[in-house]
C-alpha cells in the first residue's frame, strides 16, 4: 500500500494525466504496427487552473515526450494506455504485483490488470472487464504460434451478477518489426487474435518478442469501452 500511494503521488505531482487529440491517418491503418503506434502517438497535457483561456493550454506532446516525462518522474514500470472509446491516453505506473500479474494505475485510480502483457481486467473505467480467462490464447500469442483456443471474458452487471462471454479465438502470425520507443529498441512479430462469441467479434493485436514479451498491443475490454492500446515505457 505504501508503494502504491508513493507511485500515485509521484505521478499526480508530475502532471502525467494526458488526453489524446489526434486524427487518424488512413495510410497508417495498412499495417498492424501503424495502427498500434498511431493510437498512442498524438496527445495533449491537461492543464490546471480552470479559468485559463484555450490559448494558454500546453502544447501537444508526442508519445516520446510523454514517455520521457514519465521516466523522469516515476521509477516504477510504466505503460502508455490509450482508450479508443474516449480518446484518452494516459501514463500508468505499476502499483502492485502478484506473481506475473501486474496492476497499472492512473492518479485517479483507473487501473489495468495485465498478466505477461495480456489484459486480464480493468477497474474504475465503468463497464469494466472483471476478469479474462485466456490461458489458451495467451500461450499461442506469447509463443508466436498460430492455432485456435477459447477465452472467457467476465463482466459484472449492475445487478451484481457476473456474466461470462465465452469466445472461440483464432491466433495468426504476421511479419516481424523492429522499432524503438522511450529509449529502448524492440524486435517483435505481429500476432493477431480474432475471437467470436455471443454475437461479438473481436480482433486483438500484439507485437511479441522472441522471449514472449508484448511491448505493444491493442486489446478489447468490453462492448461499451471497446479497445485499449498499451505501449511499454519501462518494462
Amino acid at each position: 500500500m505504501t508503494r502504491m500511494m508513493k507511485n500515485t503521488a509521484l505521478m499526480a505531482a508530475a502532471g502525467l494525466a494526458l488526453a489524446a487529440c489526434g486524427t487518424r491517418d488512413p495510410e497508417a491503418g495498412n499495417s498492424l504496427y501503424g495502427q498500434l503506434q498511431e493510437a498512442v502517438a498524438p496527445a495533449v497535457a491537461r492543464v490546471g487552473g480552470g479559468g485559463r483561456a484555450p490559448a494558454q493550454a500546453a502544447a501537444p506532446l508526442s508519445a516520446e515526450q510523454m514517455a520521457a516525462r514519465a521516466l523522469a518522474a516515476n521509477p516504477a514500470p510504466l505503460i502508455l494506455a490509450g482508450l479508443e472509446s474516449s480518446g484518452a491516453t494516459q501514463v500508468m505506473a505499476m502499483t502492485g504485483q502478484n506473481g506475473d500479474m501486474r496492476t497499472y494505475m492512473t492518479p485517479n485510480e483507473q487501473a489495468l490488470i495485465i498478466r505477461n502483457g495480456m489484459l486480464t481486467g480493468t477497474k474504475g473505467l465503468g463497464h469494466d472487464l472483471s476478469v479474462a480467462e485466456a490461458d489458451g490464447p495467451a500461450a499461442l500469442i506469447r509463443a508466436r504460434r498460430a492455432g485456435q483456443a477459447t477465452r472467457i471474458n467476465r463482466y459484472l452487471g449492475g445487478d451484481g451478477v457476473e456474466r461470462p462471454l465465452p469466445m472461440t479465438c483464432t491466433v495468426a502470425t504476421g511479419e516481424g518489426k523492429s522499432f524503438g520507443f522511450a529509449g529502448r529498441a524492440w524486435s517483435a512479430t505481429q500476432v493477431m487474435e480474432t475471437c467470436e462469441g455471443g454475437g461479438v467479434e473481436v480482433q486483438n493485436s500484439y507485437l511479441v518478442t522472441a522471449s514472449g514479451q508484448i511491448p505493444v498491443s491493442r486489446q478489447w475490454i468490453s462492448p461499451q469501452l471497446g479497445y485499449v492500446t498499451i505501449q511499454t515505457i519501462r518494462p
